[in-house]
């Protein structure tokens, strides 16, 4: 009986040690697996306070919850440098198993491309490049939404304002050039085309609406500086601009007028039209409406053929027809009529009525023009001839914009 009672102990310990075995080598696999999971890295060049990037990570994480994409399949690298910093968060992101890695910024774009030919299995996605087309990479990839489309119809939200400023007898003598023009604003990053595009859609949407005005545009060379975007808000509004644009990503410029607004600083109000996100919570009183993108969709398209292990395009743009672009909520402050101005310009450019870069709106040098050639190439060389049957293809030829050509009744002061 005793030895019946050892041999029967002896089997079940057997049978408990094969059973612990088998979970402790299925927990290990779950593990492996686990770790092994594919990952998704993002680089950017801010992180939650700066406008632009904050609009990414809203995308980003819109995307993902409507994919089922989990928050820990996604790594953020938050306020990197436009230097050899970008390269190295790349490769530590693809050896934390990232296999499809993206970055939000211009400057982001030369690294990017250094890992991408390193890593062919991960793919790359530089958003504002340009490159991508040129690069021979199938794994590197660019995209930008036609924001010069919300650009034209923050444009005509601003031509309604001073329509209303003009008629109404609110302007002063300092809000005129010496020729009886409106004077407006714009604080702009660089002299990137990028800018010059968003800027000219937003000079042709107010003369769309209010044709006497001349435009003036000072860079803080930045795309994020807060204090040199409020300086050069201030010191526009100080030259008598009634309206300030712009292409910068902080919300210094609108801060600064209203602050102007409620000291009444220069005996005249100047009203605000920002950049990605609603300036209204800082400029409730001057803030009339900012052009935006709405970046889930890139990211919707993007990370469904990741997850589908399916290729992406070289070269991603969409416009108002997909929701891509918008203008944000309208202020207040803004003119009677103007939602209804702002409907009809939305339906106009997606039914491709409305062409924002129509050269019949514009001359160049005092002459409608008749040629205007766009660097499609990422060489910084204008070769190719985008005005065709009358107006210039922004973004068709590659995503990110390259219409570069200065029209007249804009005058950059530095």
């Amino acid at each position: 009986m005793k030895k019946l009672f050892t041999l029967l102990l002896a089997l079940m310990m057997i049978f408990t040690l094969a059973a612990c075995s088998s979970n402790s080598g299925g927990e290990g696999e779950s593990k492996e697996e686990e770790a092994a999971a594919p990952k998704i890295g993002v680089i950017l060049v801010g992180d939650e306070n700066e406008g632009y990037t904050y609009a990414h990570i809203y995308g980003i994480r819109e995307a993902a919850k409507v994919l089922g994409i989990a928050d820990d399949s996604i790594i953020w690298k938050y306020s990197v440098p436009e230097d050899q910093t970008c390269y190295d968060m790349a490769v530590d992101l693809v050896e934390n198993g990232a296999t499809l890695v993206i970055s939000n910024s211009y400057g982001h774009q030369s690294f990017m491309q250094q890992a991408a030919a390193e890593y062919p299995e991960v793919t790359f996605l530089a958003c504002t490049g340009d490159s991508a087309a040129v690069s021979g990479l199938a794994n590197f990839k660019n995209a930008f939404p036609q924001t010069y489309q919300s650009r034209y119809v923050s444009g005509v939200v601003a031509g309604m304002k001073i329509k209303e400023l003009a008629e109404s007898g609110a302007l002063v003598p300092e809000n005129f050039t010496e020729d009886g023009k409106v004077k407006v604003g714009y604080v702009g990053a660089f002299p990137y085309a990028e800018v010059v595009s968003g800027y000219t859609g937003f000079f042709l949407g107010i003369r769309s609406i209010y044709p006497d005005v001349e435009m003036f545009v000072k860079y803080t060379n930045s795309w994020f500086d807060l204090t040199a975007e409020a300086t050069i808000g201030d010191d526009l509004m100080s030259q008598g601009c009634v309206i300030i644009g712009q292409h910068a990503d902080s919300t210094g410029a609108p801060s600064q007028l209203q602050k102007n607004m409620e000291d009444n600083k220069y005996g005249f109000t100047a009203y605000s039209v920002g950049y990605n996100v609603s300036m209204l919570d800082v400029a409730p009183d001057v803030a009339l409406t900012s052009a935006s993108n709405g970046w889930e969709r890139l990211y919707e398209y993007v990370f469904k053929n990741w997850l589908a292990e399916s290729d992406i395009v070289t070269d991603w743009t969409a416009g108002y027809e997909d929701n891509a672009v918008m203008i944000t909520e309208l202020g207040q402050a803004c003119a009677p009529g103007t939602a209804e101005a702002v409907a009809e310009a939305e339906s106009k450019i997606m039914s491709g009525e409305l062409h924002v870069f129509d050269a019949s709106t514009f001359t160049i040098g005092g002459e409608t023009p008749t040629s205007i050639l766009g660097d499609v190439d990422a060489d910084f060389v204008p070769e190719t001839e985008c005005l065709i049957d009358g107006y210039f293809h922004e973004s068709e030829f590659r995503s990110a914009p390259y219409f570069a050509a200065r029209i007249d009744g804009i005058t950059e002061l530095n």
